[in-house]
């Protein structure tokens, strides 16, 4: 058995700001996520109703359009998806007016990419659109709630960055991760050295290979992949 319940997770994405609406985008992808990502919700009705989203994530100022409050009333009504709310606006006005509009979570500017996609599935889960929190791929069985991973049946004594790591990977085998993508992902920064993606993945490898061939490979010059 094999869940994956989030490569069939769609998510909406309204951000200006191009930078960060590529970064949130590729972090979302790479755990099997469906994206559409776009600067403004000026065409939020037809956007909704082409992409049928289980999850919105928008940015309060807008340059053009409604604004974030505006269209999370329309796209709750519309689809009834819940929405997490991703700005700069931090005032505690700000925040109340979020969740009177019906938002589910407010993320400040700046943030780290793991809290928003650790917020996402939370809400995902809180509606129901994200079943199970369990991977179950052959011998290995990953559960996301407990943190606890097994191999064969045997626990393995895996740190929380470690853990992090195993699950995004499995979260899209065959998918090649790149170090900066690992970073954002699990550090919310992808600024770090490189070396400490190395540091961990192998440190990770020798826990994993204890218990069985190899899965988590290098890709010379591109990243490492999870594949069985």
């Amino acid at each position: 058995m094999t869940d994956l319940q989030s490569a069939s997770t769609r998510a909406l994405l309204i951000e200006d700001d191009l930078s960060v609406r590529e970064a949130v985008a590729i972090a979302f992808e790479g755990l099997g996520f469906l994206v559409r990502a776009e600067p403004t919700g000026e065409s939020m009705g037809q956007m909704v109703s082409e992409f049928r989203p289980d999850v919105a994530i928008i940015d309060i100022q807008l340059p053009a359009g409604p604004n974030g409050f505006q269209l999370a009333r329309q796209v709750i009504a519309q689809a009834g998806v819940p929405v997490v709310f991703l700005t700069a606006a931090d005032g505690l006005d700000d925040r109340l007016a979020g969740f009177e509009a019906g938002g589910d979570d407010y993320v400040v500017k700046p943030f780290a990419m793991a809290e928003l996609l650790a917020r996402v599935r939370a809400v995902l889960r809180r509606s129901g659109r994200l079943d199970s929190p369990v991977i179950e791929i052959r011998d290995l069985l990953i559960d996301d709630n407990a943190k606890q991973a097994l191999r064969g049946g045997v626990e393995l004594d895996l740190t929380p960055t470690e853990f992090e790591l195993l699950s995004v990977l499995t979260r899209a085998p065959n998918q090649v991760f790149s170090k900066g993508q690992l970073l954002s992902q699990i550090w919310g920064f992808d600024s770090y050295d490189p070396n400490l993606v190395e540091v961990h993945v192998s440190a990770l490898r020798r826990k994993l290979d204890a218990h069985g061939p190899r899965v988590v490979h290098t890709v010379r010059g591109r990243g490492y992949v999870f594949r069985l």
